[in-house]
């Protein structure tokens, strides 16, 4: 289950937001989230269900925008606000490829190119429950039409652009070994 909520709210209200979207994602599978739910950290300290280790979740905010991912595989979503790409962030999270393709795109089109390649690798280094620390540069994206386009295997993206452009939400949930 996906849940993406548009809203203008400070940075400490939109964390609490994100996690009333979880909340909402869980009561259909019979789970009472709140501040008292027990949850454990991995060893990168991805948070989890203690009492629920069949069910995986993420959450995500940033300006004006919360996303979590409720599902039955390890999962991550990355949301952001379409703002002016950063070539120093770049330079050092994007591959060459990638690099040459936000560059060569018109200057309407460079920021959302950036943030869409950016919640892709940042979805997928967390549905890996590693964070950054995972070399984003190695992790490869391009697109085919409306089409995600890497040799990563073993795993499911998606994407939403929203708020006429000005949000971009990206999931990653890695399929499991008998798919």
């Amino acid at each position: 289950m996906l849940m993406i909520s548009i809203r203008e709210m400070d940075k400490k209200e939109l964390h609490t937001h994100a996690h009333r979207l979880l909340r909402e994602c869980l009561r259909p599978l019979g789970v009472d989230y709140g501040e008292d739910t027990p949850v454990t950290k991995g060893k990168m300290g991805k948070p989890s269900l203690a009492d629920r280790p069949d069910i995986h979740y993420n959450l995500s905010h940033a300006n004006g925008i919360a996303a979590c991912i409720v599902s039955e595989q390890e999962c991550g979503i990355d949301c952001e606000n379409v703002r002016e790409y950063r070539p120093k962030v770049m330079s050092r999270a994007f591959s060459e490829n990638e690099r040459q393709m936000v560059e060569s795109a018109s200057a309407e089109e460079r920021d959302l190119l950036f943030f869409r390649l950016w919640t892709l690798k940042e979805a997928y280094v967390k549905a890996l429950g590693i964070g950054i620390s995972y070399p984003m540069d190695k992790a490869e994206f391009s697109f085919r039409g409306g089409e995600i386009v890497t040799d990563i295997k073993g795993c499911r993206f998606r994407q939403y652009i929203t708020g006429n452009g000005k949000y971009v939400v990206s999931v990653c949930e890695l399929l499991n070994k008998a798919q």
